[in-house]
């Protein structure tokens, strides 16, 4: 793959239930134009879920789309042109892309690796997302949501962290977090220093929760629209 390729990930809200149902279609009816966008490499349409990190109760006002793309010139003109984008702004409150570098990324999704080649970090630019990706097995639900939710508690006052969501394809046993840090020292304090994350890290080893698992780190460069009413990264590029 180039080295020009990019990912953007794109958060919408929605309000009334009638747009609610709306966007729950259209993880069914939307994949028939997905497939056919021209410069993407890989795309997900993903649910989310309520509260941090892994949750198995669904957010229905929250979705997500994950995309790779050739360029960044592929991206910005499917955000721009797209009629399926249109649909989806007349349809949602608010809407926010991030558009990203990946700097490092090991595991699969779906039985591929989706990022294609790292890039190197931008030194003039501090912000660090992640995506945290894995499916469980049938014989290790219990066991992972028995466990997973009080794992979760230290993201609600990790210092750096700025934005956390769970998402996911399928709820329960497909899932994924994407969370926002102001800088990489951020991510590390929380990933190397909370008892409870290296204790689920543990178990994931010794007790093989995951069929598949993956994780990966970029570097925002580039924003468009607002999520909770604002810019979630002050001093990056605003697209449009």
């Amino acid at each position: 793959m180039s080295s020009d390729q990019i990912t953007t990930i794109t958060f919408f809200r929605y309000k009334t239930f009638s747009r609610k149902l709306w966007a729950f279609g259209m993880m069914q009816f939307a994949h028939k134009h997905l497939v056919r966008v021209r410069g993407q490499r890989f795309y997900k349409l993903m649910g989310s879920g309520k509260g941090l990190g892994f949750n198995p109760l669904p957010d229905w006002s929250v979705y997500c789309l994950l995309q790779v793309w050739d360029g960044h010139h592929a991206a910005t003109q499917f955000f721009t042109s797209s009629g399926l984008v249109e649909e989806y702004r007349s349809h949602s409150v608010e809407i926010y892309t991030i558009y990203m570098h990946m700097l490092q990324s090991q595991g699969f999704w779906s039985g591929i690796e989706p990022f294609g080649k790292a890039g190197r970090a931008a030194p003039e630019k501090n912000h660090i997302a992640v995506i945290t990706r894995a499916t469980i097995k049938a014989s290790r639900l219990y066991a992972f949501w028995r466990y997973v939710p009080a794992s979760q508690k230290p993201l609600k006052h990790a210092e750096g962290l700025i934005y956390t969501k769970g998402i996911g394809e399928v709820p329960i046993k497909q899932m994924a977090t994407f969370s926002l840090w102001k800088d990489l020292e951020s991510l590390r304090k929380f990933a190397y220093h909370s008892q409870e994350h290296q204790k689920a890290i543990q178990m994931t080893r010794q007790l093989g929760w995951y069929s598949e698992e993956l994780f990966a780190r970029f570097q925002p460069y580039a924003v468009a629209g607002s999520w909770e009413g604002r810019n979630l990264l002050p001093g990056v590029e605003v697209i449009g």
